[in-house]
């Protein structure tokens, strides 16, 4: 067969001219068209990428840079040096560090608590069949629809007659609550994509439910795990509601940074920001593997 294009396969004839020019003009608008729409999604998502990180990196050159830095105008995207004046007068300030480390606290509980209740509320949603659980789910869902206001300040008078109000526990608690919904939802998906004849298996090979769970389908649900573990620790991390109408003296990072913003310098706002940025990005950054590996199973 000839290797021409211009040659049809049958019977390797070559096609009229008027007929090749015709193909080759429609291949080449094919491939402008492609090449278009390519360059146009490429286009859109670095200004997505631009559009998040760009604030990202303002934030970061401010904290990073002298005080007189963050006062100039117009500023340089490079600035000419760094410095750690602008973070260490913010680390410094009363009760910074105390804040920054209870916020830590409060959302390490908060993703243990809401890992320990909303895995096992999924698993049972995905492997049992129980009369109600579409209800239930919807259930589930429109607790989101009630603003916080409606649950905070109920429960600031359930934790005041409980002794417990002004701590880490109460904040821990009320944002196990806000999370524990998505993570009931997350869980119950990824439990589904699990195949029940895995843990079939293993227990005709005497392995119990238990031990099938933990072997088998664990392991499996570990990629929308960490999905939950970090959405659960954004959350915790980044309210403020909540924690400013719970605690007055052991106050988290956001309701310290809130309660002194208005009376805060410039360079101690930018300061802030990025404490309140960087252990997200942090925590992200580490689990991200686990969710490029559920992104590849879904897109499987």
């Amino acid at each position: 067969m000839s290797s021409d294009p211009l040659v049809v396969a049958a019977g390797d004839r070559p096609l009229p001219p008027a007929l090749a020019v015709a193909a080759e003009v429609r291949r080449r608008r094919v491939g402008r068209r492609r090449l278009l729409s390519r360059a146009m999604l490429y286009g859109l998502a670095a200004l997505l990428a631009l559009w998040v990180l760009l604030p990202i990196y303002l934030i970061s050159v401010s904290a990073f840079s002298p005080r007189e830095f963050v006062f100039s105008f117009p500023k340089t995207l490079v600035p000419s040096e760094f410095s750690t004046e602008t973070i260490g007068f913010f680390a410094n300030s009363t009760g910074v560090m105390p804040a920054l480390w209870r916020s830590v606290q409060v959302a390490l509980v908060a993703v243990v608590m809401t890992l320990a209740i909303g895995a096992p509320a999924g698993y049972a949603i995905a492997r049992y069949a129980f009369r109600g659980r579409n209800a239930f789910r919807l259930l589930i869902i429109s607790t989101k629809a009630f603003p916080i206001v409606i649950l905070s300040i109920p429960l600031a008078v359930f934790f005041l007659q409980a002794g417990i109000r002004d701590s880490i526990w109460a904040v821990a608690l009320m944002h196990t609550a806000l999370a524990l919904p998505f993570t009931v939802l997350i869980t119950s998906s990824v439990f589904v994509s699990v195949p029940r004849e895995l843990e079939e298996a293993a227990q005709t090979l005497g392995s119990t439910a238990v031990g099938a769970f933990v072997k088998v389908v664990l392991p499996l649900a570990l990629p929308g795990l960490a999905a939950a573990a970090i959405f659960t620790f954004v959350l915790s991390w980044n309210e403020v509601f909540a924690a400013v109408i719970l605690t007055l003296r052991e106050r988290t990072l956001p309701a310290l940074v809130l309660t002194v913003m208005t009376q805060s310098p410039l360079p101690y706002r930018f300061a802030a920001a990025f404490f309140m940025l960087a252990p997200s990005l942090i925590v992200i950054f580490i689990i991200r593997r686990y969710l490029l590996g559920l992104w590849g199973r879904v897109i499987k």
